[in-house]
């Protein structure tokens, strides 16, 4: 593995400091909405079986008026992959299983049927390579075309920036990705989904880094707006009824399907935040 050190910190404190920003917008809506929920953090450290530092993170967690249930955590771990979850990674193997991986994740689950939920994830990883990947998509029981339409123009306009060929292939990795085969339905309405971005020197790292943070910005130009513009309709027990079933076929693809998942919990994650994704309230017809 190359010693990627220095590029990880710099990722991990953009990480952090978007991660923040995000927290603070999201209890501002609480309080417009005249609630005092606020998130709650609990740090944690990664157990290895050697007794090396394995790295760790923290969980943001917050529950309130109008986001029911909404998780924003930030790792930076790193040590050895097993032999056989190595095979699957990108850039390891049996001869080199060493690994970092730093981090933000963030699921909201929402109150009001009407307002989406929304996935976020940016990361960067080494192995004997070094990538990017993340996304976002959003996520609504009830869509609205409008919506849909005003998430993938800022996502659109974010790749735009970079390379004129990101939205279009990172659109419809995110429709072949976030897809559940044994249901044969998207997960939501899409958005953008791309990893493996290699940073073979310096140079890429920067173009690539700054990509990734244009994503973390594209998702804070266009959630909150469709927070507000929804968090205040008027609902129905069948938009309910609604809500909860589409959030079970959610926890389907999360549990069965989702690479961040499984990734966690091969590598001795933190379960609870791990399966923070998971939705307050779920059923099952």
């Amino acid at each position: 593995m190359d010693d990627w050190t220095r590029h990880t910190d710099r990722a991990r404190q953009w990480f952090e400091s978007l991660r923040d920003r995000i927290c603070a917008e999201f209890e501002a809506i609480e309080r417009e909405a005249g609630s005092d929920a606020l998130f709650e953090y609990l740090p944690w450290r990664r157990e290895t079986e050697d007794g090396s530092d394995g790295g760790g993170g923290t969980r943001g967690l917050m529950k309130g008026k109008v986001f029911e249930k909404v998780g924003v955590n930030v790792s930076t771990v790193g040590g050895q992959f097993t032999p056989e979850f190595a095979q699957q990674i990108h850039g390891a193997g049996a001869e080199n299983a060493g690994f970092t991986a730093t981090g933000i994740s963030l699921v909201a689950h929402m109150a009001n049927p009407h307002v989406p939920a929304v996935h976020m994830n940016t990361r960067f990883l080494t192995t004997a390579k070094a990538w990017f990947g993340g996304g976002a998509d959003l996520n609504p029981p009830i869509p609205y075309e409008e919506d849909t339409q005003a998430f993938h123009a800022v996502f659109r306009a974010a790749c735009a920036g970079h390379n004129p060929t990101y939205y279009e292939r990172f659109s419809k990795w995110a429709e072949e990705y976030f897809f559940i085969p044994h249901r044969g339905v998207a997960r939501g309405v899409g958005g953008i989904f791309y990893d493996h971005l290699e940073c073979g020197d310096d140079a890429e790292w920067e173009r690539n880094f700054a990509f990734t943070r244009d994503v973390g910005e594209a998702f804070l130009a266009a959630f909150p707006p469709l927070v507000r513009k929804r968090m205040n309709m008027e609902w129905s027990e069948a938009d309910k009824r609604r809500q909860l079933e589409w959030r079970g076929r959610y926890a389907e693809f999360n549990l069965v399907y989702d690479r961040g998942t499984l990734f966690g919990l091969r590598t001795g994650g933190n379960i609870d935040a791990i399966l923070m994704s998971l939705p307050p309230e779920a059923t099952w017809s």
